[in-house]
């Protein structure tokens, strides 16, 4: 919060909304990691993207806090639903707590599982818009078996794509750090994907879009 630069984005962005803000506060008391919540800047922007595209289906692979599930479900068209995966159930009560002030409880549904274990249940859908914000080992398991159900045209965002520098060539990787090489090589796949349609966002921690061809 002390880094300039995002006090004058956040100064240039639309404000947080009260709920937001209030989730964020609960977030950085209540939580160890409150850092993996997408906050001010980004959530703005999620919410920019949904209601540019205005998606029936969204998927959320990774929830947290909900703090992301709740800017992304903004855009939402008014018969669109978001399914969004949670792997602790520790988390849920709080999740539904603010789906439920928010007042989109009709167009959530929480998943709490392992989010391998969930998506063969969530076959049938066709997505408009998927943002994977999981474990980082995960980005390749979960990009492979989610993008053939995007439509052509539907939207990929990848969030850590960054991983606090760490992807960067110059960055000597310790030994025991599985994550690094991995992030690493999911960037690098995606690049030349053949699939997709790239675009590479420095923001926050990174972000990666992806379009669908």
């Amino acid at each position: 919060m002390t880094d300039p630069i995002q006090l004058y984005a956040e100064q240039h962005t639309a404000p947080e909304p009260p709920l937001l803000a209030r989730l964020t506060r609960e977030t950085h008391r209540q939580t160890l990691l409150p850092r993996m919540s997408s906050g001010h800047v980004q959530g703005r922007f999620l919410s920019m993207l949904s209601k540019l595209l205005r998606p029936r289906r969204v998927l959320e692979i990774g929830t947290f806090c909900g703090y992301a599930a709740l800017c992304l479900a903004e855009g939402l068209a008014p018969d669109g639903l978001l399914h969004t995966i949670e792997i602790d159930p520790e988390r849920e009560a709080r999740i539904r707590r603010y789906v439920a002030a928010a007042g989109v409880a009709a167009q959530v549904r929480l998943h709490i599982g392992a989010a391998l274990d969930v998506l063969p249940g969530l076959v049938d859908e066709v997505w408009d818009l998927v943002f994977i914000d999981a474990d980082k080992r995960g980005n390749d398991a979960y990009f492979e078996a989610v993008i053939g159900q995007v439509r052509p045209g539907g939207l990929l965002i990848v969030d850590n794509v960054l991983w606090s520098g760490k992807v960067l060539p110059a960055h000597e990787v310790k030994p025991g750090d599985k994550d690094t090489p991995l992030v690493r090589a999911f960037n690098d796949k995606v690049a030349r994907d053949a699939r997709v349609e790239p675009v590479f966002l420095p923001l926050r921690d990174g972000l990666l879009l992806l379009r669908k061809k």
